[in-house]
């Protein structure tokens, strides 16, 4: 039986998936600021048999809805928000096998100084980190960022595969496995020899000299992406580890799925050496019917509104300009093409009014409230009918949501043989299922190996 791998969908921010749900007296979303918060939920999750706490970041305000940031602001949506790295090697101090995948755009910073914040906490975390690859989608962003607008969306892909490029060879090229030899007598701490200039000169990036860090248990990071668009879909099948998808349905996300493998195939890489990722809210208590009742007091207080920021924000699409119960149609954008996607090009068309219902809680992926039996059997479903190794669980209260899962579910899953009563490996790229710590052939990046 298949093995289901389950990361914590998060965000250092107060609302993160579910609009409105941070006025619910349980929740502890406002509490974002304290390092103690963090530190609680990494040992219940460490505790609770996840594998990653997944962190989402944006760049920007929600500003789309309504041509203004008004509602994003209100009503606590993805705003405000901190940098998502900060309490990564606190969270590794007070745990022993659980990941962290951090969310970091190609588009604002130079590689070589995010290989180097990487790589530190690779350190830190006696290598549990994972890079989640964006390239942003916020105009907002861009504008706050020294740009007038957002750099078109295909170039931003083309921006991030020369960027992980230098990546690569700083990460795997630049130094030797042996160059660290800590020689007293001889007073050599580095072997000047083993240590390499990585030469770059691109169109974009000109990084000359050598990495500025000794290797560190993974040297790269698991390596995540969520693009679904044609280009993103292309640079996934290239570089990505794991995959994180979404969708509103098995029928709907199996699509992706199915793409996104055959492209990886198509790149000269096992479609099966790729993790696909999909989120799921749960909603899960001892019995269905207390499951039932905890979701329609959730419903309740749903913000139409921050539903709607959430939405423009992610597609571009201001639902302002549409009557309730017209229907969704797609078109290219610069913001993120695969949320618009899930909506306008699924097995079926959707309205305002119904999206509104449905990101309300947990965003674009769906909510499923019942018993531990019954979320198990609708985690196997996805499993078997979307074709995916695992999910980003979002949440609705926080950590609430989390909390129940892991006394629920987790011990549900460890009887039907899902979930391991032991970490596989000490690094998270082998608890992922890879066979060592390192890039493993025939990943572009390991070519970068001297």
């Amino acid at each position: 039986m298949s093995r289901i791998h389950l990361n914590a969908f998060d965000m250092a921010c107060a609302g993160h998936q579910s609009a409105g749900l941070w006025r619910h007296p349980e929740d502890q979303g406002h509490r974002y600021r304290e390092l103690g918060h963090w530190l609680e939920l990494a040992k219940l999750l460490d505790q609770g048999g996840f594998d990653a706490l997944f962190l989402a970041d944006v760049l920007g305000v929600y500003d789309v809805y309504g041509g203004s940031r008004d509602a994003a602001v209100a009503d606590a949506a993805q705003f405000p928000v901190n940098d998502p790295t900060m309490a990564i090697s606190a969270m590794a101090s007070v745990t022993e096998r659980l990941g962290f995948g951090v969310t970091i755009s190609t588009t604002y910073e130079q590689p070589y100084a995010l290989a180097r914040r990487l790589t530190t906490l690779d350190h830190l975390t006696d290598g549990r980190v994972a890079w989640n690859i964006v390239t942003s989608y916020l105009d907002s962003a861009a504008r706050n960022l020294g740009l007038d607008s957002q750099i078109p969306h295909d170039e931003r892909y083309d921006i991030a595969e020369e960027y992980v490029e230098v990546c690569y060879k700083l990460w795997e090229g630049s130094w030797e496995d042996d160059a660290v030899v800590r020689d007293v007598g001889r007073g050599v701490y580095t072997d000047p020899a083993k240590v390499h200039d990585v030469g770059h000169k691109g169109k974009y990036f000109s990084v000359p000299g050598p990495f500025l860090c000794e290797p560190s248990p993974q040297r790269t990071p698991v390596l995540f992406q969520a693009g679904a668009s044609k280009r993103g879909l292309k640079f996934a099948a290239s570089h990505a580890e794991a995959v994180f998808v979404s969708g509103p349905s098995p029928k709907v996300v199996r699509k992706s799925v199915d793409a996104l493998r055959a492209a990886v195939a198509e790149q000269g890489r096992d479609p099966r050496s790729v993790k696909v990722f999909t989120m799921l809210t749960p909603v899960v208590a001892e019995t269905s019917e207390e499951a039932q009742a905890k979701l329609r007091s959730y419903q309740e207080l749903v913000s139409v509104p921050g539903a709607f920021a959430l939405f423009g924000g992610w597609t571009g699409v201001d639902l302002s300009e549409l009557a309730l119960d017209e229907p969704l149609t797609y078109a290219d954008s610069n913001a993120n093409r695969s949320a618009l996607a899930s909506f306008t090009t699924a097995d079926r068309a959707w309205t305002p009014r119904e999206l509104a219902e449905f990101i309300g809680l947990g965003g674009r992926g769906p909510v499923f409230a019942g018993s531990p039996g019954e979320v198990a059997d609708e985690l196997e479903r996805w499993v078997e009918e979307a074709d995916v190794d695992g999910f980003n669980l979002a949440y609705v209260t926080t950590p609430g949501t989390f909390a129940d899962f892991a006394r629920w579910v987790v011990p549900e899953l460890r009887r039907r043989g899902r979930v391991p009563e032991a970490p596989e490996g000490p690094t998270l790229r082998e608890r992922l299922g890879f066979p060592g710590p390192r890039l493993a052939p025939p990943h572009p990046g390991a070519s970068y190996r001297r």
